[in-house]
């Protein structure tokens, strides 16, 4: 990855990276986006979904996709974070978050040709359903007109990360005689809930790739 001014790590340097696998990494583990763009110009930040694939970030953006053809060379910001606990130290100044973040910046493309649409659109429901891209019915031509999609190249982006306990262990405030620690943040898939319209038939036979996913951790994380 290329290092850059927006990128370039000046505080809590030790907690970042711009390895690509670190990159991939918190990519991975996740399938929801923050797309912060510029629209009539102000900032827009949209909660989206996501998928990778090879070095192109594929985003689902209908709102600010919209603003981005009628302003094609506009530098969008894309974020992906994982809060994995709470840092409750001794101190109200030394309490934090353990996380795992990733920022990627450029100028996306609007995604017009079908096979690539095809391609993003796979990658964004494979991200967050594994299996379900070869299970439902693809996109007709007329939905596929209908939709919206970002492409962005992952050259440029910085990775940060908080894990372990609090900072103050050594400090005069470890005299204090308080409870300090880590409160560990866990998302987990439930028990899947079918649509009320399916058949009593159809409603207990959930996929495999679905009933699987039960119990699992939902920023791909270790379950305990």
């Amino acid at each position: 990855m290329v290092v850059t001014g927006r990128t370039r790590l000046r505080r809590a340097r030790e907690k970042g990276s711009h390895r690509r696998e670190d990159l991939d990494a918190v990519l991975g583990a996740g399938f929801l986006c923050h797309l912060g763009v510029v629209v009539d110009g102000a900032p827009m930040v949209v909660p989206t979904v996501y998928g990778v694939e090879g070095d192109r970030l594929y985003v689902h953006g209908s709102v600010a996709s919209r603003s981005l053809v009628r302003a094609p060379e506009g530098t969008v910001c894309v974020t992906v974070t994982h809060v994995d606990g709470l840092v409750l130290a001794r101190s109200v100044f030394e309490h934090g978050v353990n996380y795992r973040c990733a920022m990627i910046y450029g100028v996306p493309e609007v995604v017009t040709e079908p096979e690539e649409k095809l391609r993003g659109l796979r990658a964004l429901t494979e991200q967050s359903s594994p299996g379900q891209w070869e299970y439902v019915r693809r996109p007709s031509r007329k939905e596929l007109a209908a939709t919206a999609l970002l492409a962005l190249d992952l050259g440029e982006a910085s990775v940060k990360t908080r894990v372990g306990p609090p900072d103050d262990g050594d400090s005069e405030d470890a005299e204090l005689g308080l409870w300090a620690g880590v409160l560990p943040v866990v998302t987990t898939f439930g028990t899947p809930v079918p649509d009320p319209a399916l058949p009593p038939e159809l409603a207990a036979a959930v996929p495999g790739h679905i009933a699987g996913r039960a119990g699992a951790r939902a920023d791909g994380g270790a379950v305990g």
